[in-house]
C-alpha cells in the first residue's frame, strides 16, 4: 500500500472553463503563438487567458450524462504547419480527425477516419520509435492500431488489426520483455512488438487485470531493471501494480500489490517526472462518474501522485487536489448531473488528462478535464516562492 501524504497540496487550480461537460483534452500551440492553448470536447481555449472558441459541435451521446468526444491528440495531420485534433466516440462508434482551418476561430472541419465500434478513449504514441504517430484506441472485442502513412493533403492511414484475445477494457504499453522495443499491454497479457514491423505481434496471456484504466502504464518503478505494470480499476475501487521477476527457471513472473484502495472509478494514467528528479512518477484520480452509479461514484474527487521509493519498498502518496463529495446527489443514478451534484470547481480526472509545462517555468503541469468542468494544476516545483 501507499503512504498517505495527507498535508494540504502545494498545486495551485487554475480554472479554464467550470462549465465544461467533456472529457477528453490536448494541449499544443493552436494559434501558432507560441503559447500552449488548450483543446477540449467542441473549444479550443487561448493562452493565457483562456479566451473561448467554440469550433464544432459535440453531441450528447446515446446516454445523455456522455459527450461524443472521448479523445482530443493533438496532431498535425495534414502536414499544413497548423494542429489539428484526432479524436474518437463511444456511441457513434467513430475515429476521425478535425481540421484546424487558416483561422482557427472559424469552424473546424471533420473527417472519418474508420468506425471500428464503441471506443473508451485513444491515445497517441511514437510506437516504433521512429517518429510515425500511432493511434491507440481501445475498442470494444478489438486490438487495433492506427499509423498515418501520409500526412499530406492525401491523408491515409494504415489500420493494423491485432489477434483480438487481449481484447477488454484498458490498454497501455511499455517495453515487457526489455528488447528495446515498446509492446502493447491489455486487461489480458501483453502483445510483444515484433522486430519487423510487417510481422505478427505475439501474444503472451500472462496477467488479468480486470475493467483496467486507461493507460495501463508499463515502467521499471522499482529499479531492478525490469519493467513493473501499474493500473486502476476504471469502474471500481483500486489501483494496484504487479512487480515483474523471473523464477529459477528463467520463466516470468508478475506478483500483484495493492497501491491505494481509498477511491474509485481510477480511469486514467498517465507517467511524467513531476518533481524533476529523473525518476518518473505517475498521476492519477478520480474520474467523476464513469458511471453515476458506480461504487463511490459520489465520493470526494481527487487527484494524486505516485512515486515508488525503492529503499522502502513502498508507494509514496502526494495530494494534487482533493475535493468534497456530493451530499446532495440524486438516489436515482440517472438524475446525477456532475456540474449541479458536485461543488463548482469540483476536478477530475475525465477520460484523459494533458501534461505540459503550461506557465513555462521548467516542470510539468497538468490539465485535467471532465463533467465537472476543465482545469490546469500549477506544478510547485518552480513556481515563485511567497
Amino acid at each position: 500500500m501507499a503512504i498517505l501524504a495527507d498535508e494540504p497540496s502545494a498545486w495551485k487550480k487554475h480554472t479554464i472553463n467550470h462549465r465544461s461537460p467533456f472529457e477528453a483534452v490536448g494541449v499544443a500551440d493552436i494559434n501558432r503563438d507560441g503559447k500552449p492553448d488548450v483543446f477540449c470536447g467542441d473549444s479550443w481555449y487561448a493562452a493565457p487567458d483562456w479566451t473561448r472558441h467554440k469550433v464544432r459541435d459535440v453531441l450528447p451521446g446515446t446516454n445523455p450524462q456522455y459527450h461524443e468526444d472521448f479523445a482530443d491528440a493533438p496532431l498535425d495531420v495534414n502536414g499544413d504547419g497548423k494542429i489539428d485534433i484526432v479524436t474518437c466516440a463511444y456511441f457513434s462508434r467513430t475515429i476521425g480527425w478535425v481540421e484546424q482551418p487558416d483561422d482557427p476561430t472559424q469552424p473546424w472541419t471533420e473527417h472519418t477516419i474508420d468506425i471500428p465500434g464503441s471506443m473508451e478513449t485513444a491515445y497517441l504514441l511514437d510506437l516504433y520509435g521512429d517518429k510515425t504517430p500511432v493511434l491507440i484506441p481501445n475498442v470494444g472485442g478489438q486490438v487495433l492500431l492506427y499509423e498515418l502513412a501520409s500526412n499530406t493533403q492525401e491523408v491515409a492511414w494504415t489500420t493494423r488489426r491485432l489477434s483480438p484475445q487481449g481484447a477488454g477494457h484498458g490498454v497501455g504499453h511499455g517495453d515487457i520483455n526489455g528488447d528495446g522495443r515498446i509492446d502493447l499491454l491489455t486487461p489480458l497479457g501483453w502483445y510483444e512488438q515484433p522486430a519487423e514491423r510487417s510481422e505478427e505481434w505475439a501474444f503472451h496471456p500472462e496477467f488479468s487485470l480486470g475493467n483496467a484504466s486507461i493507460e495501463i502504464i508499463g515502467h521499471d518503478f522499482d529499479g531492478d531493471g525490469d519493467t513493473d505494470v501499474v493500473w486502476g480499476m476504471g469502474h471500481d475501487f483500486g489501483l494496484h501494480w504487479m512487480k515483474q521477476s523471473t523464477d529459477a527457471e528463467g520463466n516470468r513472473v508478475w506478483t500483484k500489490e495493492d497501491i491505494d484502495t481509498s477511491f474509485s472509478q481510477v480511469h486514467t494514467l498517465h507517467l511524467a517526472d513531476f518533481d524533476g528528479d529523473g525518476q518518473k512518477e505517475f498521476v492519477t484520480g478520480k474520474r467523476i462518474y464513469a458511471h453515476a452509479s458506480e461504487p463511490g461514484a459520489t465520493a470526494e474527487p481527487c487527484l494524486f501522485i505516485y512515486r515508488y521509493d525503492p529503499q522502502a519498498s513502498a508507494w509514496i502518496r502526494s495530494v494534487v487536489y482533493r475535493g468534497e463529495p456530493a451530499l446532495s446527489a440524486p438516489l436515482n443514478p440517472e438524475q446525477r448531473d456532475a456540474l449541479k451534484d458536485f461543488r463548482p470547481g469540483s476536478a477530475g480526472t475525465g477520460l484523459q488528462m494533458a501534461l505540459h509545462d503550461i506557465d513555462a517555468d521548467g516542470d510539468i503541469d497538468i490539465v485535467a478535464p471532465g463533467k465537472s468542468g476543465l482545469y490546469w494544476f500549477e506544478n510547485p516545483l518552480n513556481s515563485p516562492r511567497p
